[in-house]
């Protein structure tokens, strides 16, 4: 498969159901494991849940095989292994307090994203987070 266009099925996905902070970054530097890290984050648990079934549901469409969604219980932070490409949706203050941009950071990819897609999604001021800042 065609990293591109898996990439950009991902991100019309997660666009498709409103996710905020779209950020998708190149990782073959980093491991041999997956070729994509996409990070999203979304307002509820529910819209959590729902970008996962999203992006499974686009992969499917596209003959990938051995899906897997992981942490679908709290849908605070849920990860889908799309093979090459591992897309993290998770809360704003899971996302800042686990702060994987830094982990997987290195090398960004530009691609185009939807204006909403941008947006920072905000932080509820009683997350539970000691160490996250509102």
């Amino acid at each position: 498969m065609d990293i591109t266009k898996l990439q950009r099925a991902v991100i019309d996905a997660l666009e498709d159901v409103k996710a905020q902070d779209i950020k998708v970054y190149n990782t073959t530097h980093l491991t041999s494991l997956f070729d994509r890290v996409v990070i999203a984050s979304a307002t509820s648990n529910r819209q959590t849940r729902a970008l996962a079934s999203s992006v499974a549901d686009s992969g499917r469409a596209l003959s990938l095989s051995g899906i897997t969604i992981e942490g679908e219980d709290t849908g605070e932070w849920v990860v889908v292994d799309l093979g090459d490409v591992v897309v993290h949706i998770m809360q704003p203050a899971i996302r800042q307090y686990y702060n994987l941009e830094e982990i997987w950071g290195g090398k960004p990819v530009r691609v185009k994203l939807l204006p909403e897609s941008t947006r920072v999604a905000p932080i509820p001021t009683d997350s539970g987070y000691d160490d996250v800042e509102s």
